[in-house]
């Protein structure tokens, strides 16, 4: 049976997960979050565990098992809490880009302000959507860290060593938490893998999830 593979994308919308659509084809579930890119989003929204929750309602209403999670950024996110709440195991494996989530003591998450001039215009109603959903936990969930410590699948991250958004020690920090968790980093790539380097990320996705 072929691995089914979903893609969440981070806050520039679903062409930041575009790489992952064109390199593995019809394998790949690439939903676009509720609010991005003009979709609705329901006025009981809250919180990064609505979209987490939906998600894993796709994969059961989809009978998908043995699920490649491959996430970036605000992705990343909803992949953690989508693995914590797993009661039917359909995910299998997780690979996290340079991803944010949890509160990490002493590293602050870089995340711009829908004001911020390094914003272009077209991404400001996008990126208005993070800022949605993270509003409890705007430099992240500092539950995150000891709830992952349950996560049982492998688990691999990718992080850009050039990242200004979120550094390599928050990374490794985060990646320490995970039981079985590897780190590989890609030197002068900054916060976003897929659309810098594209081939060697997916090359990683390839081998670590044998697709």
């Amino acid at each position: 049976m072929t691995k089914t593979l979903l893609a969440l994308h981070g806050g520039p919308g679903r062409r930041s997960v575009q790489p992952i659509v064109d390199r593995f084809g019809d394998t790949v579930l690439a939903p676009t979050h509720a609010g991005w890119d003009g979709t609705p989003r329901p006025d009981w929204y809250e919180g990064v565990d609505d979209l987490a929750i939906e998600y894993l309602d796709l994969l059961d209403d989809g009978g998908h098992d043995d699920v490649g999670v491959i996430a970036s950024s605000f992705g990343g996110w909803i992949a953690a809490e989508m693995a914590v709440r797993d009661r039917g195991r359909r995910i299998s494996g997780l690979v996290l880009i340079d991803v944010i989530g949890p509160q990490i003591p002493g590293h602050p998450v870089g995340m711009p302000s829908v004001d911020d001039a390094r914003l272009p215009e077209e991404m400001r109603a996008n990126f208005a959507n993070v800022f949605h959903y993270t509003a409890r936990h705007p430099q992240g969930d500092p539950r995150l860290p000891h709830r992952v410590q349950r996560i049982a699948v492998p688990t691999l991250f990718i992080w850009g060593g050039d990242d200004r958004i979120v550094s390599l020690d928050y990374g490794r920090a985060y990646a320490a938490r995970f039981p079985k968790a590897e780190f590989v980093v890609l030197p002068g790539i900054g916060h976003a893998p897929l659309m810098e380097a594209p081939e060697r990320t997916l090359d990683l996705v390839a081998d670590f999830l044998r697709v």
